[in-house]
């Protein structure tokens, strides 16, 4: 064999050894989570029940510790959506927690309004989760979303 390819192969194996080395396995990405309302629930005594779901774009698991978020409907606030669920979620994956709130007159006064018309309502969920990346220290992430919601069909008093 002549010295030119002895080289070559060398320098081959050498490039392999040396790109096996660099892998680590899969990518850890850390991405800002979500939330937003999946349904809002009023009971008879006014008050409602209020699923929020909290998604986990991440590439690993992220625990969930706590959650503040403020919830608007139209330009009244609402109240505040608060719970500590202590979740963890797993990558790319969402869960539900569901929050009791005593809501504001003029938010029940909107939601009835929307639910006896039969028409959506936008809403703006503003505020912070903490959250725990796997094998790391909590961080805080803010959050401002908008959408609406709208009278679920055959169910009375639910809006999604």
């Amino acid at each position: 064999m002549k010295a030119g390819a002895w080289v070559r192969i060398v320098g081959l194996t050498m490039m392999v050894a040396l790109l096996t080395s660099c892998g680590t396995g899969p990518v850890r990405r850390v991405s800002e989570p979500a939330a937003r309302i999946q349904q809002l629930t009023v009971h008879a005594n006014g008050s409602w029940a209020v699923e929020v779901r909290i998604e986990n774009f991440s590439s690993i698991p992220m625990r969930f510790d706590r959650f503040d978020l403020q919830l608007k409907l139209g330009e009244d606030a609402a109240g505040q959506l608060q719970a500590q669920p202590g979740l963890s979620i797993g990558p790319e994956s969402a869960d539900v927690i569901k929050v009791e709130l005593t809501p504001s007159s003029a938010a029940k006064l909107a939601i009835a309004d929307a639910l006896s018309g039969g028409r959506s309502l936008n809403y703006s969920l503003k505020g912070d989760i903490f959250a725990t990346p796997d094998e790391a220290k909590q961080r805080t992430y803010t959050i401002e979303r908008s959408s609406a919601l709208s009278p679920a069909p055959g169910l009375p008093g639910v809006m999604r």
